[in-house]
């Protein structure tokens, strides 16, 4: 079996080791040590990565026979009984660390101070998550978050030892774990002095002050769970550094105060939205005197119906909408309306309620004749087809 050496200084990143043995599994090669540094995927943390001398490992796992392998890049004969000198990616090792440790230090946070405990956690590429059991109303949550946060980096800036410790579970079961132990031969319990003791095989600190800064981006709900996303140590460095360039950038952009952003993003909002709804007057107002226009322009038909026929380009789909209805409202009008976008061409058909022309009927003529989709109800219909030169011919004899 192999040595966990990460078991007894996560701090460790070059070592010795030998190969013992091989696996390939879908054309991939699976190095296996004598005793190796590299953390396996486990427990929420992903794995590290490296170099097994000339060979990058690219993950490590622990398979059904618990044997740690090394899967490495490229074609690897089995080379058992070759020493050589292994390297962890350390940036990548301290990015583990500082956020496993964190979770644990902010998983205790939340079971201190509101008794929840975490039944889930996972780094991810971008952010860690807990899944705490902690049903609490939506407008209580930024409280309790902000206190377990305030008392997880209180912990981090007194800077406590943290311990590894590797005892029998009869052992273990006389400690104060704030989860239990399934393992029956040596649990490995990680001590935060005078805060938290876990069973837990992940890399971890050696001090709480390694992990610099936590903070709590969002929560939401996950099946009546508190799901926690935070970042620790240079994942919240990198994270300050965007959010205060963009917060300075706005800043510049609207000539206030970064105080000032909240306010100011207000106002624009609540100003963007009175001259939407002031646009769209304005554009029901010129809608109803282009219609009027069109209405007045186009002649009643020996049928006795006017029919409003015509091709737009540069406008919104929307306002083509709106028109069609002012013309409707129109005595005796059929309004059949087209839109050039790019390769397809949009349709939208009225009718006033004083005909008894089907315009949805109209619109799958159309449609079908031209590969399009489209259909509606008989006094208004919407479809689309691909972009065709005799649109105009082609709306003109539908009424024929």
């Amino acid at each position: 079996m192999t040595t966990r050496l990460y078991w007894e200084d996560s701090h460790l990143t070059r070592f010795e080791a030998t190969v013992v043995d091989s696996v390939v599994r879908s054309g991939q090669v699976g190095l296996i040590l004598d005793q190796t540094a590299f953390y396996p995927t486990g427990g929420g943390q992903p794995s590290d990565t490296g170099s097994i001398g000339p060979y990058q490992v690219s993950a490590v796992e622990r398979d059904e026979q618990e044997r740690i392998l090394h899967w490495v890049e490229g074609s690897v004969p089995a080379r058992v009984g070759e020493k050589h000198e292994c390297l962890i990616d350390w940036d990548r090792r301290r990015e583990m660390i500082q956020q496993h440790t964190a979770q644990h230090i902010l998983s205790q946070s939340f079971f201190q101070l509101f008794g929840a405990e975490t039944v889930g956690f996972r780094i991810l590429d971008r952010s860690t998550e807990i899944d705490l059991a902690l049903d609490e109303p939506p407008e209580r949550v930024p409280e309790l978050v902000h206190r377990a946060e305030d008392l997880t980096n209180s912990i981090i800036f007194e800077n406590r030892p943290i311990r590894l410790h590797q005892l029998n579970p009869s052992e273990a079961s006389r400690l104060p774990l704030r989860k239990e132990s399934f393992v029956t031969d040596c649990v490995r319990v990680v001590e935060i002095a005078d805060f938290d003791w876990s069973p837990c095989g992940g890399t971890h600190a050696a001090a709480t002050g390694e992990i610099g800064l936590v903070v709590i981006r969002t929560t939401e709900r996950a099946k009546r769970m508190l799901r926690v996303h935070f970042l620790a140590g240079a994942r919240a460095l990198a994270d300050y550094r965007i959010s205060n360039s963009i917060c300075d950038t706005l800043a510049r952009r609207l000539t206030v105060g970064r105080e000032e952003l909240d306010a100011s993003i207000d106002r624009i909002q609540a100003e963007s939205k009175n001259l939407l709804r002031r646009n769209r007057e304005l554009g029901n107002i010129a809608a109803k005197v282009e219609a009027d226009q069109l209405c007045t322009a186009t002649p009643y038909s020996s049928e006795g119906f006017r029919a409003v026929i015509n091709v737009f380009q540069q406008r919104e789909l929307d306002d083509l909408k709106v028109l069609a209805h002012h013309l409707a409202d129109n005595p005796k009008t059929v309004a059949l309306l087209a839109l050039r976008e790019e390769e397809t061409v949009r349709l939208v058909f009225a009718r006033s309620s004083d005909l008894e022309i089907d315009v949805g009927q109209l619109m799958k003529n159309v449609t079908s004749r031209l590969g399009g989709r489209g259909g509606g109800r008989p006094d208004f219909a919407q479809g689309g087809v691909e972009g065709s030169e005799q649109i105009l011919s082609i709306l003109t004899s539908l009424l024929s």
